[in-house]
């Protein structure tokens, strides 16, 4: 991907052939070896980093001006730091592999029109110093940084972790191997929210076919041939979800007493389907493995010509369990207006939404001061209640 996207990218492909040390790591832009002067007058080399504005696989106008150095504090011939350019200096951990001291700005009138520029300005600037004491040293040394040949989950940089400058807290979820057990309107919900995160595998599991009154429960909109193709729900969002990450893993099938133990392998579990047994089998398995799960439910009943439910979401870890058995049915088949209504794709979506919210908050994504493990959203007084802390 590194080496696909300096190709496709002119500004990446002059700093290359110009002999600048660039990689691209994640959604970042590296040039490394720029020469500098400490306050001790020493010549230094550090690195340069900016994030990507990316359109697919190239770039696109720099959308800032800042950037960030990795190196002690780059200083003027008299010994005094660079305050011109120096925003502030820190720890600044932008990924799990880069960690910069600096943060940097300089801003022209018009702003960077390309990487290029962005890069070679601020090289310019750090480098001119050390270059003014010993006329040899340069930032094109035309080594070849080797390509990270480790492979993302994506299919393409997530460039909106970047933006926002929470790589470092979505890393969290990195390794994290999860199941989704039923991919009806919730299950489906929760996949369109866990595939955007960076987990290392989404292993889903349903027996059904993709049927036409699914496609107005779940997220995006089928054409008519997908409808007409009568393909297993694991197999119809496998594909659609794959277009942006990689480890998306179908199993078409319900789980049982033949399949029970692939959970063992999972770090989280996401249940999200009505059959009381088969959710008793799950949930007995997971607590005797001590693998954290959530539970999500829905009730909508029909009052005359409205609707009212309450939708539930219950976690259950290590810290806490006993309270499960007590908020999750097993008996099968209740009955309520959400089996034959469709348009509660909102609901879906909420009750996917909390699930997934408190999960992230599980691994330390969100900050939690509640550690609730039992939240309901009762639709008709609009109440949001937390039950079930830790204790």
């Amino acid at each position: 991907m590194s080496q696909q996207l300096i190709n496709h990218s002119p500004d990446l492909q002059r700093l290359w052939e110009e002999g600048l040390e660039i990689e691209v790591r994640g959604a970042y832009l590296l040039m490394h070896h720029i020469p500098y002067l400490n306050s001790s007058s020493e010549i230094k080399y550090g690195v340069l980093v900016s994030t990507l504005t990316l359109a697919g696989d190239r770039t696109c106008t720099p959308d800032n001006h800042i950037a960030y150095f990795i190196g002690t504090a780059p200083c003027r011939k008299d010994g005094q730091e660079m305050t011109s350019i120096i925003n502030s200096s820190s720890t600044y951990k932008l990924t799990d592999t880069i960690e910069a001291n600096h943060l940097l700005s300089s801003k022209p009138a018009t702003g960077y029109k390309d990487y290029f520029e962005k890069m070679t300005t601020y090289a310019n600037i750090i480098s001119t110093p050390a270059k003014s004491i010993d006329s040899s040293v340069t930032e094109k040394t035309f080594r070849v940084i080797e390509p990270d040949t480790s492979e993302s989950v994506f299919n393409y940089f997530d460039t909106n972790s970047v933006r926002g400058k929470i790589d470092a807290i979505s890393f969290k979820l990195s390794t994290l191997k999860v199941a989704i057990i039923g991919l009806g309107g919730t299950g489906s919900y929760i996949l369109d929210l866990v595939a955007k995160t960076p987990v290392q595998e989404i292993h889903l599991y349903d027996g059904d076919v993709f049927a036409q009154h699914n496609a107005f429960r779940a997220p995006g909109a089928p054409t008519v041939e997908n409808l007409r193709d009568r393909i297993k729900k694991t197999e119809y969002f496998q594909k659609i979800y794959s277009n942006m990450h990689r480890y998306i893993i179908p199993h078409g099938s319900y789980i049982d007493d033949t399949n029970l133990e692939e959970l063992s392998d999972m770090n989280f579990v996401f249940i999200s389907l009505d059959r009381g047994s088969s959710k008793k089998l799950i949930v007995d398995f997971l607590e005797e493995k001590n693998i954290p799960f959530i539970d999500v439910g829905m009730g909508v009943h029909r009052v005359e010509d409205e609707l009212l439910g309450v939708l539930r979401i219950t976690s259950s870890t290590e810290k806490k369990r006993n309270h499960l058995k007590k908020r999750v049915t097993f008996t099968e088949g209740v009955e309520n207006e959400y089996g034959s209504n469709i348009q509660i794709a909102d609901l879906n979506a909420l009750n996917a939404t909390l699930a997934v919210i408190k999960w992230k908050k599980l691994f330390g994504f969100y900050q939690d001061f509640e550690n609730e493990n039992n939240t309901t959203y009762t639709i008709n007084v609009n109440m949001l209640l937390s039950e079930d802390h830790e204790a």
